[in-house]
């Protein structure tokens, strides 16, 4: 995208490049801490459990090598005898594996962390390209790899060059040592000097690991139209948004249609605007507004008022102010509840005359409404 439009990339990848090139098991890593660890471990696990290990191949060799009778001599006897030893000799290294295993697991939570995906090991011909693979091998990722690998050379030659003067006389001397005590000097000096060769790598891994992780980001670095780009394709196009919108609006409106049946009266402008009232006598709360709106949406309101039987007041600057000054399930302002009160009165006189015939109740028409709900909406006829 950045060599066809001709911009940078400058900007830091979002949240969800990140998430996709993670999927691809594309994440940061660091051979160079995998390696050191792994060797620092195995060190470790030599100088701790060296001594056990290696008197236990001795002793299953010592076993392996004793032939108690002339039965063991035979075919079936030697597979047993070379099974038994390979599976004792299983056992006696199986605390090393497994503190290999841990280690090779654990290792690459310190940088990139688990990341498995079969994308990462699917078959790519730019892999096997020769020209982008001379480009990988003079692009500044070459340069760094061939620089980690002088530097470990260099390291690792002088620390052992070191080690070997220091421990040449102790060396020297193991062949006047008896066997037993020979092998154990041998476990504790390779042990100590595999791990003092090991402790080198940390310099390289201290380099290698910012270097993987600045890397890393660089490739995924973005230019501002692909961000801009995702945004749309994230948020979505405008025209889907705008279709979406409708539907949801168009959703909403017959949701409050619905409602008009149960209102008590319905307040009009006469025609502009047409606002629906409920009001639940048993509760403490103020009257609620289930249903309003203008023009087309109004004569809809009138509409399924009138077939339902529900009272409809015209009383516009009450309308206008309940219209501006409230939402859809939402109780009415303090400042109108005398004048909503009047007209409940009116409509309820109204319904008891309906059914019992009486005085028909005049229309009230000063409604008291404060200066700050008064005339909110203009233009309105």
């Amino acid at each position: 995208m950045s060599e066809e439009t001709g911009q940078e990339k400058s900007e830091q990848p979002t949240a969800k490049r990140l998430k996709e090139t993670r999927e691809k098991g594309q994440v940061p890593r660091s051979k160079e801490l995998n390696t050191m660890m792994l060797l620092m471990g195995s060190a470790a696990g030599f100088i701790f459990m060296g001594d056990s290990v290696l008197g236990g191949i001795r002793d299953s060799f010592k076993k392996s090598l004793t032939i108690q009778n002339a039965q063991e001599l035979t075919s079936d006897g030697i597979i047993k005898m070379l099974s038994d030893a390979l599976l004792e000799s299983l056992m006696i290294i199986s605390p090393l594996l497994l503190l290999f295993t841990v280690i090779v697991l654990l290792t690459p939570l310190g940088i990139g962390g688990w990341s498995f995906s079969m994308k990462a090991v699917s078959f790519k011909f730019e892999k096997i390209d020769p020209i982008k693979g001379m480009g990988r091998i003079f692009s500044l990722k070459g340069l760094m790899e061939l620089a980690k690998v002088l530097a470990k050379f260099a390291l690792v030659s002088a620390i052992s060059a070191a080690i070997i003067w220091s421990v040449i006389d102790e060396l020297l001397g193991l062949g006047n040592e008896p066997m037993d005590a020979a092998l154990l000097h041998v476990a504790t000096l390779c042990g100590w000097a595999f791990l003092a060769c090991s402790s080198a790598l940390i310099l390289v891994a201290l380099i290698d690991v910012p270097f993987q992780i600045w890397q890393h980001t660089k490739q995924l670095k973005m230019t501002k139209q692909e961000i801009k780009d995702e945004s749309k394709e994230t948020e979505g196009r405008p025209e889907v948004k705008g279709r979406i919108r409708a539907l949801q609006q168009e959703i909403a409106q017959r949701r409050m249609m619905e409602e008009v049946p149960t209102a008590d009266v319905i307040l009009t402008n006469p025609t502009h605007y047409a606002v629906a009232l409920k009001y639940d006598q048993s509760s403490n709360g103020a009257p609620v507004v289930v249903a309003k709106g203008a023009d087309l949406v109004a004569f809809n309101i009138r509409s399924v008022a009138e077939q339902n039987g529900v009272a409809i007041v015209s009383a516009p600057p009450l309308a206008r102010a309940l219209y501006a000054s409230t939402e859809i399930n939402q109780e009415i302002p303090a400042g109108l509840y005398v004048a909503v009160a009047t007209i409940l009165t009116y409509v309820y006189q109204l319904k008891t005359v309906y059914e019992h015939g009486g005085v028909t109740p005049e229309k009230p028409d000063d409604l008291p409404i404060p200066d700050e709900l008064k005339d909110v909406l203009k233009n309105d006829d």
